[in-house]
């Protein structure tokens, strides 16, 4: 027997629909990349959406064609996600922050059929665009007053393109399976890998990630995505902020702590979303100038885990509420957030600040598990590491073009690289990647929490932490650190400022001093180039 309700299929331009609708007023405001902040709201986007749609048929664009975007987190670049997704196209986020080779690699893996980009990164396409072969049109997310000079053929700028046709359109109908955007890893390891988001995994992400204990947004919230469009499909909020109806504050090419600050509180944000590193920039900024963010309600912070400091600043002396979660590109890219509640009430401040460094547990369509080398299940306890996999309806079943047999085990589990232990209330937390975790004399040690321990040192700006050969312990810790500005904490500072917060065997052997960290595109610590570096240390007592 089957049930008597409508087959209504989840589509990604019902969301810009709902939000046009019901929210046609709430305002999307942008820093632009030409300079000045720029004003339209949810109506306004859902029209040009709907012009940029049919734009693109009259450009002879089919469903499942690629269309590439190199863009900053603007008002454009959101009308061209539904514009694209609303004829059944694909958009593809390209990270310029990548090498210009991996950039070619992946325009070329994916096909893409056209080019969207933004002034700022002009100078790189007229480097690459003539080895994408598949390229036949670049348009430049800008008017015709700011549109510069070009060695690109077939080039236009997008207001006049978009210009040339109206939104009397309607969008086209597909199964909610069909693709609706791609992203690719960041390629630490061998070539990038694209994952495939469908309208229905996009729609479920966003539905989910606006549950109270996950991002949580309303009609009330003002939402301001710091995390760029192109990084792990924006983590939801291009789709997240609309349907909720929340006002949308997308930054710009303006990332540094002082353009950041101007906005959270010129614009009274009120939930944000970053990486570790920029609320590190922040909170240095609002040191340095002694500055207040009295709208900021929650901040989400994801990518790599949390120093323990930003999270007890962002709370302590700002009264901001930290959401510190984990995801994936493979995820959509949330997997887990860690929200307090009930169970904790009785806790001690540093007690609960204990469960805030955790990321959390796996909210609803988000299944979790940790497993041995063999694939067999490892205790929840909160202590045994294991292999940490993942599967639900917006968890990569394979990547483009190509499976991996090795991650992709049976019942769709995924095989997520990352090494954590999961408590008894579903409370998960990374320890490490499975290639980062030091292995001495047959123990698993966590950079991660080294790393997090050493930031918060009051002298240190960063931290990384690598396993160097040891004759006795296959591998000990060696601790690198880039120093705050005008200060010189030494070796014994630090390791005594560390001394007793961990077990005395995971304690680092060693303290290098660096002026730079190497991270990947997407703000991570680059370990293996950090390894290369140090292949010639040798410690001590080694």
């Amino acid at each position: 027997m089957l049930g008597t309700m409508q087959e209504w299929p989840l589509l990604c331009h019902k969301i810009i629909d709902h939000a046009g609708t019901c929210h046609g007023d709430r305002e999307v405001v942008s820093r632009s990349v030409e300079g000045p902040i720029h004003r339209t709201n949810y109506r306004e986007v859902r029209k040009r959406s709907l012009q940029f749609a049919k734009r693109l048929t009259m450009e002879g664009v089919r469903s499942g064609e690629r269309i590439a975007t190199m863009a900053w987190n603007t008002w454009r670049h959101l009308e061209a996600w539904y514009g694209i997704t609303g004829i059944g196209a694909v958009y593809h986020t390209l990270n310029p922050r990548l090498f210009p080779q991996q950039i070619i690699w992946i325009m070329n893996d994916a096909e893409d059929r056209m080019l969207f980009v933004d002034l700022t990164f002009l100078p790189l396409i007229e480097k690459i665009a003539a080895e994408v072969p598949s390229l036949r049109k670049i348009v430049v997310l800008t008017d015709a007053a700011h549109m510069p000079a070009t060695t690109l053929a077939d080039v236009i700028c997008y207001e006049e393109w978009l210009a040339e046709a109206d939104d009397d359109f309607d969008w086209k109908s597909f199964d909610e399976r069909t693709a609706a955007g791609m992203c690719y890893t960041s390629g630490t390891t061998g070539d990038p890998k694209g994952v495939v988001y469908s309208h229905r995994s996009n729609v479920i992400h966003a539905m989910t990630s606006v549950f109270p204990d996950v991002i949580g947004m309303s009609s009330g919230d003002s939402m301001m995505p710091v995390v760029p469009f192109f990084h792990a499909n924006a983590w939801g909020t291009v789709f997240a902020a609309p349907m909720s109806g929340a006002r949308f504050v997308l930054p710009g090419p303006g990332m540094d702590g002082k353009s950041i600050y101007e906005l959270l509180t010129k614009e009274k944000v009120t939930v944000t979303a970053a990486v570790p590193t920029i609320w590190l920039m922040l909170l240095q900024y609002l040191e340095k100038e002694s500055g207040k963010l009295p709208d900021l309600d929650r901040v989400f912070i994801g990518g790599s885990a949390c120093p323990r400091s930003v999270i007890d600043a962002f709370q302590t002396k700002y009264d901001v509420k930290v959401r510190h979660g984990w995801g994936m590109t493979e995820l959509s890219p949330i997997g887990s957030v860690c929200v307090l509640n009930a169970d904790h009430d009785e806790l001690t401040p540093a007690e609960r600040l204990d469960v805030q460094c955790k990321q959390g547990q796996p909210f609803f369509t988000v299944e979790m598990k940790i497993t041995d080398d063999d694939d067999k299940e490892r205790p929840k306890d909160g202590k045994t590491f294991g292999r940490l996999k993942v599967r639900g309806p917006a968890v990569v079943d394979h990547y483009f073009k190509r499976r991996s047999p090795e991650q992709f085990g049976e019942d769709h589990w995924f095989d997520t690289g990352d090494v954590a232990h999961i408590d008894e209330h579903g409370y998960m937390q990374i320890t490490d990647r499975s290639k980062d975790v030091i292995k001495s004399g047959g123990e698993w040690i966590s950079s991660i929490e080294l790393e997090n321990l050493a930031v918060g040192h009051p002298q240190v700006a960063e931290a990384a932490v690598i396993g160097v050969p040891h004759p006795k312990w296959d591998e000990r810790p060696l601790l690198i650190v880039i120093r705050k500005p005008d200060q010189m904490p030494s070796r014994e500072d630090i390791l005594g400022f560390m001394q007793g917060k961990v077990a005395k065997w995971w304690m680092p052997d060693d303290v290098v001093f660096v002026d730079s960290i190497p991270h990947t595109a997407t703000g991570k610590i680059l370990k293996t180039e950090l390894r290369e570096q140090m292949k010639d240390y040798r410690l001590p007592d080694a």
